[in-house]
Parts: C-alpha cells; structure tokens; sequence
C-alpha cells in the first residue's frame, strides 16, 4: 500500500501510543491515557472491520463469578487471592458503568442464577454446604449476603430442585457497549484504524518500529491489548480459547429473565430482546477450541441446540437465528498480565473469560503503567 504525504503527515507521523486491538482493553487504554496526557497522540489499529476477539462477541454478562466457580477457585488459590480477583471484576464493571452510563449499555441487575444438572450431584452438595461460607468470605467487599438458594420458578428440566442465586449479577447489551466505547474515544481524537494486522515490531533507542499488513509505523510507545490473540504477538503465556454462541429467534412470551450458569460455568445463557442465547461447550472438545480461528463445530452447536430442547425451553418452540464465536485468552492463573515487556512496549492481556468484568479495569491499568 502506497500512502500518501497527506495520510502519512496526518495519521503516521509524530505518533505517542499505538494500541494494538480496538476491544475493551485497548479502546479503555486509549481513554485514559488521554486523561493522564491530553496533548497525546494515540492512534488504535484493528485487524477487523469491527473489534475482533471477545469483546463484541461475548454473552453480556456482568457477573464476578458464581458460587461453584468460586469455591473451585478456592482449591487453587489462597482467599486473600480470590477476594483480590473478585474485587477487581466488581471495581471493573463499576468503572464500565460510570465511563458509559447504565442506559448507554442497557445494564439490568435482573440478578444471576447457578443451576445443577440432576448428574451433578456433587457440586450441587458442596454448594449447598459451602454456600454460608462463601457468603461470609464475601461481606468485605458487598457489606450483605451474595448468594441466596432460590426454587426452580422458570420450570427448567432435569435440574436440581433449586438453584444459586446471586442478588448482584447483571446483565448488558455487548453491541451498545462497545458503540458507546468507540463513540467515547473518537469524541477524543483518537484514531482507530481498521483492517491493519500488526506483523512485526522493534523496540529501539527511539522508539517502536511496527510493520502492518498495510504499511509500516514508528511510535513511542506500544501497548498490546489482543488478549486471546496475544501470543500470535508476545511470548507472555496466554492461550487463545474459543467460545460458541447460538441465540434463538423472539419468543412469545419468554418467561426466563436473568443470567444463568450451568454445569460448572461450561455453559451460560441469558434472555435478550425476548430471545434466549447460549453460549459454551469448551469443555466437550478442549483441544479444538484451543485455536484462534473463528468457526463452529457439530459437536458443540448440537449440544447446545440439545440443552435448550431439553433444559431450557423444555415445552417451547423455538428457532436458531444466528450462531457465532469468539476467542478469549486463557492461562493458568486467572490474574490478567499488565506488564512493560521492554524500554517502550507494554501488554494487558489474558482477562480469563472475564472482559466485561475486568476489560475497562485492565485498560486503565495498562494506561497507568506507561
């Protein structure tokens, strides 16, 4: 691509920071760093017409983690670790509220439910034990009890007779979120530029050096926020994880309000615009969903496709609109990394399946470490 003087001179030239990847993290990044240097100049590249990865592709969930998920987090983490996570996914999507306003992401505290296969009886047991526990854990940060045991009022099939509930899960409209984002960070002048595909980067004396599929930059500065696409870029340990996605055509009706969990968090669904998505299936097939490609597989969109004709919509009819999938980035450790990898390079990625809750938190963090 042979640019021009105009397009070098006015979007190439004299650059502070370069984000890599317009989702949450990088878009939030570029908000604040605007904040902390006001006379900045910051430009964004995207490898897709749209953010790519998680962050228009994602349920809508803002949850901090459900009571199973909680306890299993406790066999391998100490609590002043899990207190710390949790802490800062309910700090995260109190800075997403307040940076974007309720109304403009449609967020509905319509409260989270956690439901138990009738096979899982051993989850269901340990919950149930646990549940007091977990709940005293939890009154430094909420100042009131979070989980609660609630009747199967929605007529699920083939579940324990009751569920978890949790009083402070809410839900958004993850199209209305990320509008308001971008919408935020071009009021700023800042600029995102679509379709550019980072290939290779050099870290100087004076600088970055970044060649694109489309032309080659310098920067002061660069900040990596691909999360699941992270180590197509940086040697930093995040695995790419792909989630599947299917959501029904409005239904007459629908009675099911609220986000729910099911199967050890594997599975997730919530209503929308009168429809019922779902999302999960990883756990069906591990090393296929271990990619950073898009796609689909039987496996999953039957299972799904299953659960909703037999535990969900037991006695309603209803069809699959659209399908689709998005790639989170996974470790080990639920921690996301925030770090400076050289003199003028920097990352904020592996969010762990928790972007909604920790993306605007993780942005901000990144900004602040430069």
């Amino acid at each position: 691509m042979i640019l021009s003087y105009w397009e070098i001179k006015t979007w190439l030239s004299n650059i502070d920071y370069t984000i890599v990847g317009s989702g949450i993290v990088g878009l939030s990044c570029a908000l604040h760093l605007k904040r902390r240097f006001p006379k900045a100049k910051i430009i964004v590249l995207e490898k897709g017409v749209l953010p790519q990865g998680a962050s228009t592709k994602n349920a809508g969930f803002a949850c901090f983690g459900s009571l199973g998920e909680i306890i299993d987090d406790l066999k391998h983490h100490s609590e002043d670790e899990v207190l710390e996570l949790i802490k800062k996914r309910v700090n995260g999507l109190q800075l997403l509220r307040k940076t974007l306003g309720d109304k403009s992401i449609s967020y509905k505290n319509l409260g989270g439910y956690e439901l138990f296969l009738e096979t899982d009886k051993e989850l269901y047991d340990v919950c149930l034990r646990k549940r007091n526990e977990i709940n005293t854990l939890l009154k430094s940060i909420f100042k009131d009890e979070v989980f609660s045991l609630n009747e199967n009022k929605f007529k699920f099939k083939n579940i324990k007779p009751h569920c978890s509930f949790n009083q402070f899960e809410g839900q958004i409209d993850t199209g209305k979120m990320m509008e308001a984002l971008l919408n935020k960070v071009q009021q700023e002048d800042i600029k995102i530029l679509n379709n550019c595909v980072v290939q290779e980067f050099e870290d100087d004396t004076n600088g970055v050096k970044i060649k694109t599929n489309k032309f080659e930059l310098s920067t002061q500065n660069l900040l990596i926020a691909t999360n699941g696409f992270a180590s197509k870029l940086i040697k930093e340990t995040v695995k790419p994880a792909r989630a599947q996605v299917i959501i029904t055509k409005p239904i007459r009706d629908l009675h099911i309000e609220g986000t729910f969990h099911l199967d050890k968090g594997y599975y997730y669904f919530r209503n929308i615009d009168n429809r019922i998505l779902l999302g999960g299936g990883r756990n069906l097939d591990f090393k296929t969903e271990e990619t950073s490609e898009f796609g689909k597989t039987e496996i999953v969109q039957n299972k799904l496709k299953e659960l909703l004709r037999t535990t969900i919509l037991p006695s309603i009819d209803f069809e699959i609109e659209h399908s689709w999938s998005g790639i989170m980035g996974i470790g080990k450790q639920k921690n996301a990394i925030v770090k400076q990898l050289s003199n003028n390079i920097y990352c904020g990625v592996r969010l762990g399946g928790m972007g909604v809750a920790i993306g605007t938190l993780v942005g901000k963090e990144l900004a602040d470490i430069v």
